[in-house]
């Protein structure tokens, strides 16, 4: 009977409580990395953070709670990295090259949320992007979509403008 009403009683706790993320879900390596391109400018500001939550919990299909559980298990894991490898094997071993492409994407987005691209952000997802698999080709034309998308012009070498 007591055993009854404790499992009971602990059915109640579990409910309520925080979600947990798994250490191997390969979420929070997308997570660090998305956290990493926002720093990558060394200003992170509301209008990344934003895209961030919104880009993850729609793709994901996330429910407020999960998402920030997510968010601070990719914050953890980005705060004790040394490197981008440690995320790029793990998502190498779970997504597509499809998936790894569209992620550049998704990283992209990011960097142009703010309205302007760094040269430090370039160089984030460059490193990223070849670490991923994902060719310079690939990495490139997913630039140029997502400011097509978002109707940015971008500048290149001496004055010219490209989009």
């Amino acid at each position: 009977m007591f055993e009854r009403f404790r499992a009971f009683l602990e059915s109640l706790t579990e409910a309520s409580s925080p979600t947990v993320i798994e250490a191997g879900d390969p979420r929070i390596a997308v997570m660090a990395l998305c956290i990493q391109v926002m720093d990558a400018d060394g200003e992170t500001v509301d209008s990344e953070r934003k895209k961030v939550r919104s880009m993850i919990k729609d793709h994901y299909q996330l429910d407020d709670q999960t998402l920030d559980a997510l968010i601070a298990a990719g914050e953890t894991a980005e705060s004790q990295a040394i490197d981008f490898f440690r995320f790029t094997s793990d998502i190498k071993r779970h997504f597509s090259e499809e998936q790894r492409i569209d992620l550049i994407g998704m990283l992209w987005e990011i960097v142009y949320a703010d309205g302007k691209r760094s040269e430090m952000e370039d160089h984030v997802i460059w490193r990223i992007a070849d670490l991923l698999g994902v060719s310079g080709r690939d990495r490139i034309i997913k630039r140029q979509e997502v400011a097509a998308k978002l109707d940015v012009v971008e500048e290149t070498g001496a004055g010219q403008q490209e989009t």
